[in-house]
């Protein structure tokens, strides 16, 4: 059995550097990434026959997404279920501060999105919204940053479960053991 103590030191991990999204128009994509929510398209390629398009949300962290002509959207909000097979729920963007959050949740209204008022989690406050093509988007800041530090599992505002699972409660013991196996699809 491999723990995480027998394997090579984790790297430095620096934010998203992307996370991989499909469309079925990548125009209305740019549109609402670039125009609407103002992250700066910062690449395109060709993937084979789909086009491949990188939208900066700050320095190192990116969202990309393939182009797949007809490709089926749906609609599903964050954290719902679906009677569909998914792997992706929704991705929450960082912003600073509440203030970026209020002027994000202006500028969408203003564009003509739909958002939510903002919903405080108690250790970060976050809007819902969604892109074009019905991917659950969210922006959220962290009102208790449990980031860039040595974790502190009796912090009760950020480690709330009151029943971890058992790879938290060995993370919590100072190890996590067992991990398991993958393949490629």
């Amino acid at each position: 059995m491999t723990t995480a103590a027998d394997l090579p030191i984790a790297p430095s991990w620096r934010g998203i550097n992307h996370l991989a999204m499909v469309t079925p128009d990548m125009d209305a994509t740019t549109r609402f990434y670039a125009g609407v929510l103002g992250f700066p398209l910062v690449a395109t390629t060709m993937a084979g026959p789909m086009r491949h398009y990188f939208f900066e949300m700050a320095p190192g962290n990116t969202i990309a997404f393939f182009e797949v002509k007809g490709a089926e959207t749906f609609a599903k909000p964050a954290g719902g279920p679906s009677d569909r097979a998914i792997q992706f729920d929704h991705v929450s963007f960082g912003v600073p501060d509440e203030e970026s959050l209020e002027l994000l949740r202006k500028r969408l209204l203003s564009a003509g999105s739909e958002v939510t008022t903002v919903v405080d989690h108690g250790f970060i406050k976050s809007v819902y919204f969604t892109d074009p093509h019905g991917i659950a988007l969210e922006a959220s800041y962290w009102v208790v940053d449990p980031t860039g530090r040595p974790a502190d599992h009796s912090d009760r505002r950020v480690f709330g479960d009151p029943d971890p699972v058992p790879a938290a409660r060995e993370l919590r013991d100072g190890d996590v053991g067992n991990l398991p196996v993958t393949g490629l699809v």
